[in-house]
Parts: structure tokens; C-alpha cells; sequence
């Protein structure tokens, strides 16, 4: 979402970018199992221990200092954040229904 103020464009995070960030932010690993669960847990504790600007800026960190892997880490993120949301929405879907 974009908005124009005194001819500078400003863009606003979706739900979907802060997850993303939170994510990254997180402690979690490739390596470890990933489930619906633990990728929401992971970024409830994310948000709590940091804040949105905080997870934000950890993930802008990582990109100055390692930005090959914090690219890979972000492509795996992505992914998962967006599986793992589909899922919910299927799950709270079907619940509705």
C-alpha cells in the first residue's frame, strides 16, 4: 500500500510483509520441522521480543552484513509464510462453512 505525501511516495507494510519480517527475525531454522504451529508461534514471539520496526530492522541487518544468505533466508520465508497462511485460511474456511 502506498501513500503520497508532499511529493514523496511512502509505502505501508502489509500483514503479509510483517509476517514475512517477524519470520526472518525469528529463531527459526530451515533445518527444523516447520509446521503451521510453529511458524505462528514463531512470529508471535518475534513481534512480542522485538515489535514490527524491530523485526524490520534485524532483517535489514542481515541484509548489509550477509546479503546472499539473508536473500535465501528471505526466498524460504516468503514461501512459508505464504504456505502457512493458506493453510489457516483454508482450515478457518472450512470451519466457517
Amino acid at each position: 500500500m502506498t501513500r503520497e505525501h508532499e511529493g514523496a511516495v511512502m509505502t505501508w507494510p502489509t500483514v503479509v510483509d510483517v509476517r514475512c519480517e517477524a519470520l526472518f527475525a525469528s529463531g527459526l531454522q530451515q533445518s527444523e520441522a516447520s509446521s503451521a504451529s510453529s511458524v505462528e508461534e514463531s512470529i508471535s514471539r518475534a513481534l512480542f521480543r522485538f515489535g514490527t520496526q524491530g523485526c524490520a530492522d534485524r532483517m535489514a541487518q542481515e541484509f548489509g552484513d550477509h546479503p546472499q544468505e539473508a536473500a535465501e533466508r528471505m526466498r524460504w520465508v516468503r514461501h512459508l509464510a505464504f504456505a502457512t497462511t493458506a493453510r489457516l485460511a483454508r482450515k478457518h474456511g472450512a470451519q466457517a462453512a
